[in-house]
């Protein structure tokens, strides 16, 4: 492979994870009137985790004792995180939700930068969200516990990146494997506590298995394979295209119109992740980032 194909390949992997896992969520929040933010999150993580666990094997593979408590706390992360987001969306809009959860990885941006130019980059992207928000006086006023979920949603989502870098040096398939299942142990449990025995209607059950396809077994296995080939405040920053991807799956699944400052906003996220690529050195590996 060549060097600027190689350079190439982890930003790919981060985009392909930002699209499916959009569109997962999408779907996945038409379902909440049949089985509830917990039972979604519960399809969602449990059937991820059945499939990288078949896909990946990682029990035909060692691993130190060392390295499988940093993916047990890697895999609580991704646990909460999902769980903490889906109770946002119940009652805040999704995009809102997206841009609330994006200042965990903004602040994880701003801690590691290096270089003028990236103050530059965050600064667009935080603009760009800033146009998201519902600031005309006759909004509709935000539900509080969505909001502090969606807020915990982005302390998890930080520690997510930091976590994911700790284990970057295993393998990739093997350590989401054993992440979501450490993480299906925590949800599982609380979706089948608030849905019941509904979520084992088998019409139900599919389309959650169609949920945690897309919304996580694939976004997460590409997102590990960016997190070992970008640097923090690049990965952190161009996560910034999110809220738009999000915006545009909205429209698409959910139906929800896009006016003029939420275009605005989709170009002014855009423009920070891809001046992000464009001004950060080839040689500034994930290692020297590390904290």
């Amino acid at each position: 492979m060549s060097a600027s194909r190689a350079r190439f390949l982890p930003y790919a992997a981060l985009l392909g994870s930002i699209v499916t896992l959009c569109v997962g969520t999408s779907f996945a929040k038409s379902l909440f009137p049949l089985a509830g933010a917990q039972g979604v999150s519960a399809y969602r993580v449990g059937f991820a985790a059945l499939i990288l666990l078949l896909v990946w094997r990682p029990w035909r593979h060692p691993i130190s004792r060392e390295d499988l408590k940093k993916v047990a706390a890697y895999g609580a992360v991704v646990g909460l995180m999902n769980l903490t987001f889906y109770m946002a969306i119940r009652t805040i809009p999704l995009g809102l939700a997206i841009a609330i959860e994006f200042m965990g990885p903004l602040l994880v941006a701003v801690a590691h930068s290096r270089r003028l130019i990236h103050f530059v980059w965050i600064g667009l992207a935080v603009m760009g969200l800033a146009l998201l928000l519902p600031i005309d006086p006759g909004a509709t006023r935000l539900d509080p516990a969505g909001v502090a979920f969606a807020c915990v949603a982005a302390v998890m989502w930080a520690f997510y990146i930091l976590l994911g870098k700790r284990v970057g040096h295993l393998h990739a398939g093997r350590t989401v494997a054993l992440g979501m299942s450490t993480a299906a142990l925590i949800v599982v449990p609380i979706g089948l506590v608030s849905a019941g025995a509904h979520l084992f209607h088998p019409r139900l059950a599919a389309l959650g298995l169609l949920v945690a396809l897309l919304s996580s077994a694939i976004p997460y296995s590409l997102e590990m394979v960016a997190l070992q080939g970008i640097p923090k405040r690049s990965f952190g920053v161009m996560l910034s295209v999110e809220p738009a991807v999000g915006a545009l799956a909205g429209l698409a699944i959910l139906g929800e119109q896009l006016v003029l400052t939420q275009w605005l906003a989709i170009a002014a996220i855009v423009a920070a992740s891809v001046g992000t690529i464009l001004t950060t050195p080839p040689e500034a590996g994930p290692e020297e980032l590390a904290p």
